[in-house]
């Protein structure tokens, strides 16, 4: 059975404020104790235990800012905490920032298996997987073209076909329903319920609360990296959403 353990997870940013000091600035400012002030630590996530297991379907929401697409990806491996840890059992399916790893100067082709490969594909995985992925994104006809030539729907459909291939046990995604055209977005999020219905576990960020409410049976509401409640989706929501009413 899967499972996931965030046990007081915390990340840290620093943030620098001065991108490209002289090498006279920066020594000046070693010698005279100033090494601080070129940079300041900012708390992306802070202090943050959950546990989710098999059959949880779970919305996190949140203002910008507020750590959600953090925690998604420390949950992915993509970050490292400063402190704390993230316990994984089950095979993980990041779908963040989908085609980051697209090359514009590979084909279509090229950047299955390169992205494929970032995503944690074998090569044997991907042969077997390549004509259908070619098919959903409608792309026989410019598949062996450069990417930098596509248009950014074709772009987006081979990146969603490639990372939704392989049906994983654990379903991460960052607001994946976003762009792409309206006969492509109707089949995408048909195969998405499909992989939802499929997972063991779901874990999504997204500011669609409507989604949200009819996708999860849980909601983790985070604010400046912590979390404030974790619940059922509409008393979670509805005091979200009321609070920011109220602030606005």
């Amino acid at each position: 059975m899967s499972k996931i353990i965030v046990d007081k997870l915390s990340i840290k940013f620093r943030i620098y404020h001065d991108r490209s000091p002289s090498l006279k600035d920066y020594v000046a400012n070693l010698f005279r104790g100033n090494r601080q002030s070129a940079y300041s630590d900012f708390w992306a996530v802070k202090d943050v235990s959950l546990e989710f297991n098999s059959g949880d379907r779970v919305g996190i929401v949140g203002h910008n800012g507020a750590g959600k697409s953090t925690l998604l990806k420390a949950l992915c491996r993509v970050y490292e905490s400063s402190d704390g840890r993230v316990t994984v059992d089950g095979r993980l399916a990041p779908l963040l920032e989908i085609g980051a790893g697209f090359h514009p100067e590979f084909t279509g082709r090229e950047n299955i298996y390169l992205n494929g490969a970032i995503l944690g594909y074998t090569d044997l995985q991907l042969r077997a997987i390549e004509p259908e992925v070619i098919a959903f994104a409608e792309l026989e006809e410019f598949i062996d073209t450069p990417v930098k030539y596509y248009s950014t729907g074709m772009y987006m459909r081979l990146a969603f076909s490639l990372a939704t291939a392989v049906h994983p046990d654990i379903l991460v995604l960052d607001e994946i329903f976003a762009g792409g055209d309206a006969a492509f977005m109707a089949r995408a999020t048909t195969r998405m319920f499909e992989m939802i219905d499929r997972a063991n576990i779901m874990i999504m960020v997204s500011h669609d609360h409507h989604l949200v409410k009819s996708l999860c049976n849980r909601v983790v509401w985070m604010d400046h990296g912590r979390v404030v409640l974790d619940g059922a989706p509409d008393v979670v929501i509805d005091q979200y959403l009321g609070l920011n009413t109220h602030a606005g």
